[in-house]
């Protein structure tokens, strides 16, 4: 799609997943082609660079989303984006996004975005002050699960998985998960 196809999109939904991936997408790939490639002083140099540029990018453009009072996917990019210089930053924006989001979607993909960097404990803590069982998307039960038995904690895994009763529907993914607490148990010595 067009960039200002795009931005009018997000500008209605600022929480439109494609629509941001493909925004992010042309001006990662604008920055990380240097407009002045000849010029030593300013052209990306290696594959870094290019990187960098491109992060920066993106930051630029989920910071001016992240704007929008229902936001929530930019908050999740920016604190994804600012995990390795600033984790307690990108945990903050992380729950911003998660108090944003009444479905728990956000919860569920910060969570996922915390475990993928090793960071299961602050996933523990963002995902208990904010989950309603009830209310959110089971998705986010799972992560808790995930996010205890990567943390070490079998136990708490338990009490997260028997919180999942309170969703009809969700049996398959509970046999999984029990399947997976119950390995966690017997390689746990007591």
């Amino acid at each position: 799609m067009h960039e200002d196809a795009l931005r009018a999109m997000l500008s209605d939904d600022p929480n439109d997943e494609r629509a941001f991936h493909a925004l992010a997408e042309i001006v990662r790939r604008r920055a990380a082609e240097s407009p002045h490639a000849d010029d030593p002083l300013t052209a990306p140099v290696d594959d870094v660079a290019k990187q960098r540029a491109a992060d920066l990018a993106v930051w630029s453009l989920a910071e001016e989303l992240a704007g929008h009072p229902r936001g929530w996917r930019p908050l999740l990019e920016l604190g994804r984006l600012s995990l390795s210089d600033d984790p307690e930053g990108a945990v903050r924006r992380l729950a911003t996004a998660a108090e944003r989001d009444p479905d728990g979607v956000a919860l569920a993909d910060g969570l996922q975005i915390l475990r993928d960097a090793g960071m299961p404990t602050e996933a523990l803590g963002l995902g208990i002050g904010h989950w309603r069982a009830r209310e959110h998307t089971p998705e986010v039960g799972r992560q808790l699960v995930l996010a205890a038995l990567d943390a070490g904690r079998v136990h708490e895994a338990r009490q997260h998985l028997a919180s999942l009763e309170l969703h009809p529907g969700t049996e398959a993914m509970r046999a999984e998960l029990a399947a997976t607490v119950a390995a966690a148990e017997q390689a746990t010595p007591t």
